[in-house]
Order: structure tokens, then sequence, then C-alpha cells
């Protein structure tokens, strides 16, 4: 009899959300990350949970009447992690125009039918306070609704979620050779340990790595049909003073994002161009920067140029290669292929797939393989995410009763944690009465309490899960400050005399 019913490779969106859709079904599953938790291309997005509407040009109406679906079983799953925003759409002159654009708007509201957020609007640029920071040549536009998120952090509320419905959740642990027979034989090194384990199902959910984990671990003859398009972003001070998006026309007809980020900064993003290279060493080239700084400053009256940039980052998106010429076409739909056979375990693999449809994803990745196990129902539609169980509060009322009880906290500091962790906070901060009770401030509100609740229960390991992955804190931190932290997580690892 093999270990685990189920085991996934990968600790991306994907991964965890097939790990906690599994481990909430009875399945007994494992889940394996050479790294940290989402430190691939889940923490490099562009941090939407949206429909796609430029998906609408390429006819894709059922991904995106899909995702905006799921956008809205996620909105009220983790209201503290994905939160509504408003989005402008100026209307370039020369670019999509006007009609088609208010076509293609009340089609995406229409897809969107029982979203609980506002329809779109038409906007007078010249008024508006969405304007303000525009060039004045822009007169005419539209905003509409969809919604923005932390990453990282709704990879962690996946696997919180997995774990504590019984999933193993091993991170810095690879899996370096598979032997198929009936069931999977695995063999990991996590941490220099040699490890050992079966399985009767494996599903690789690799991101980047799918071929090559299917050739040199799996030692699959087949290629498999990936192609990998990197996405970069930059961050700039913050270029306006609301907090609604912006989504620009190119003149290439791409689009990018200027979106608010971190309270202090813009987040512009992305591109779409073809990767090869070093998955482990993925980098924003220079003329990528430029790219993204002369299509915002088309709009904005402040010019935006390579000095500006304070942070870059890409992600390489796996995308089910379906043959399209321009990386920019390739589908960003979701394609899981099932590889079973007499006397063979079966190996499913996913291609492709956005952040907004993980969940979709993961159930279907579930029923794919459900003829093998006992019947089990699907059960995510309506299940709350870890922090994400408010009772009757809206997350506003939550954020001011978190203020309420715990009046010590700096209004952005409440904020922040609010953020993050929603209804858990209390697990953070339980009877602490002022910010002496937390431990040492170990700068920008982060405080030893915190960390070592990261470390305990967010699988965090060094400076950089902490500040990257899990409270985005990394921006801010000078070079002395994480020097700080990492003694102090050092510290905490320590075992006890």
């Amino acid at each position: 009899m093999a270990d685990y019913d189920i085991a996934v490779i990968g600790g991306g969106i994907n991964g965890v959300g097939i790990a906690r859709e599994a481990a909430g079904r009875g399945l007994k599953v494992l889940l394996v990350e050479q790294g940290d938790l989402a430190s691939g291309t889940s923490s490099a997005s562009t941090k939407l949970i949206h429909g796609g509407l430029r998906y609408l040009e390429q006819w894709a109406f059922r991904l995106v009447r899909e995702s905006l679906i799921e956008r809205e079983i996620l909105l009220k799953a983790a209201p503290h992690l994905v939160r509504p925003i408003r989005i402008v759409l100026p209307v370039l002159a020369g670019g999509r125009s006007l009609w088609m654009l208010r076509l293609g708007l009340h089609l995406y509201d229409w897809l969107a039918r029982g979203s609980t957020l506002p329809p779109t609007s038409e906007l007078d640029l010249t008024t508006s306070l969405a304007g303000g920071p525009l060039r004045r040549s822009f007169i005419a536009g539209f905003e509409y609704s969809d919604c923005t998120t932390d990453d990282s952090r709704l990879v962690i509320a996946n696997a919180i979620d997995a774990q504590e419905r019984g999933a193993t959740i091993m991170t810095h642990t690879r899996c370096v050779r598979t032997e198929r027979g009936d069931d999977w034989s695995l063999v990991l090194n996590s941490r220099g340990r040699r490890i050992v384990t079966t399985a009767r199902v494996l599903i690789n959910a690799t991101g980047p790595w799918t071929a090559l984990f299917s050739e040199m671990t799996m030692r699959q003859k087949k290629k498999a049909p990936v192609r990998l398009v990197k996405g970069s972003h930059i961050v700039v001070p913050r270029l306006f003073d609301h907090n609604r998006a912006y989504i620009f026309q190119n003149a290439d007809r791409r689009i990018v994002f200027a979106i608010p980020y971190q309270r202090d900064y813009t987040l512009i993003g992305t591109t779409d161009n073809d990767f090869v290279g070093d998955l482990a060493s993925v980098t924003v080239s220079r003329e990528e920067i430029n790219y993204l700084c002369d299509a915002v400053s088309t709009y904005f009256r402040e010019i935006t140029s390579i000095g500006d940039v304070v942070w870059t980052y890409a992600g390489v998106r796996p995308l089910y290669d379906d043959g399209k010429k321009a990386a920019q076409e390739t589908t960003r739909d979701y394609v899981l292929k099932l590889d079973t056979g007499f006397q063979r375990a079966p190996l499913l693999n996913l291609y492709g797939g956005k952040l907004t449809t993980y969940r979709r994803v993961s159930q279907e990745a579930i029923e794919k393989i459900s003829s093998y196990f006992a019947p089990t129902q699907h059960w995510t539609e309506t299940a709350k995410l870890p922090g994400g169980d408010l009772g009757e509060q809206t997350i506003d009322q939550f954020r001011t009763s978190v203020k309420e009880r715990w009046p010590f906290l700096e209004e952005d500091h409440a904020d922040r944690l609010v953020d993050a962790y929603g209804s858990r906070i209390e697990r953070l901060l339980g009877s602490a009465a002022s910010l002496d009770d937390l431990g040492p401030d170990l700068g920008w509100s982060l405080t030893g309490a915190e960390v070592r609740y990261l470390m305990q229960h967010e699988w965090a390991e060094t400076a950089d899960d902490v500040l990257w992955r899990r409270t985005r804190l990394g921006l801010k931190f000078s070079k002395p400050q994480k020097e700080v932290l990492a003694q102090f997580i050092a510290g905490v690892q320590k075992p006890a005399a």
C-alpha cells in the first residue's frame, strides 16, 4: 500500500490548490517544493484576480466567464487577500476605438453577471479624479471592476488549509528521482537527507520546471508541450494619489497595468517575451524596463524613466504551447493531461493556467483522477480560506474592530496585519496589550512575534521568505535592518539549551 494517495510536486498556487482540494476530500496528500512556497512565478504576478479583459479579443469567452466566476468565489473566500479595485481605461487615439472598448466592457460585465462588483461606467477624464494624472489629450475613458491580491499570501493561505486538513507540506525538498510501477516511488532530497516514499498518483505542478522535471526526473521521452513566457514588472514611487488602477493600450496592441502597490508605490507591468535561460535566475532586461517606462509615460503627465525604478521582478509563465506565433497570443487557459496505462501508476501533468483560476484547476485535477479513489465531493466553492472567516462583518468592519481591540497598533500597522492575516490576526496578537508584548521591533512594524508566527505556522525560514513572500516589506527594509532580521531568525531557529 502506498504511503500517500497523491504526491504533488510544486508549491506554487496550482500545487497548493490541488493539495488543499485533495486533502479536503479526505485523500492522503504529500506536497513537495524545492524552495520556499511561492518562490517562483506565483509571487511574480501582476497581483490581479481578474477575468482577463484582453482575452475577449482572442474569443476566449469561456475562459473569461470562468475567471469572473472564480473572481467572485475568491472575493468571498478571502476578503482580506482579494480586494475590489476600479480600473481606468483611457481611450487612446489610434488605438482600439471608443465603440469597440464600450462593446468589450459591456460584454465583460455580461459575462460577470451575478457579480457583487459595480459595472462599467464611462468617464469624462477632463473632470474625473482619474483624469488628473493623465495627459490633457486623454478626454474620454471607462472604469470597470476587477480585484487585486497578494499572490504569495494566497499561496500560503492554501498551503495552511491543506496542512490543517491533513496534507504533508515539505519545503526545501527536491524530488530527484521517480520510479513508475503500480505505484510511484519517489526519491526526495530534503536538506541533504534522502527520503524514499510512495504515492498512488503523481501530479506534476512544477510550473516553469514542468519540462525539466518530466525529462530529467521522470525520464519522459515525449517533450512536454510547454511554452515559457516571461512577464516583467517594475515598481516606481507612487504616480497618483487615488486607489484606482489603470490599464493602458500600447501601440503594439499589448496592454500595461499601473496599479497602486504597498501604499507608497506604483506597480507597472507586464511584458510577454519568450524565455530561454536559467529558471533559477530570471531577471528584467533594460529593454523591458524602458518598454514599461515608455508605456506609462505615453499616458501620465509625469515622465517615468529607468532612474525612477526602485524594484524589478519577473516571472516565467508555463503556458500550454498551442502553436501561436506571438507569445502574447498564446492561450492563458489550462490543460490537464492524464497519462495512464496497464500496470502504470497515473501521472497528471498540468500546463498553463492563471492565478485567478487556480481553484477551478485544482478541482478539475482531482476530478481527473477521481476514478482511482473512493467517491468524493468537491467542496471549495463556498469554503473560506484561512483568515477569510469574518463572521457577519465586512472587511472594513473587521478592520475597525481590530483597531478597537488592539488600540496600541498604529493605523498602517493594523491595516497591514488585517490584509495579511484576516481573522487569524488573533493568533498573532492574542492578549498583547502593548507593542512591547510583541517582542523586538525589527523595523517598519515587523515584530518578533510576527516573525516567530511566520516561522512556526507559515514555513518562513529566511529574511527573504519573511520580507518578500509573507509581509511584502522588502522594499522598506535597509540592508542593516535585513541583517538584524536574519540574526533574529537564526536565534529563533537555534534549539533550546
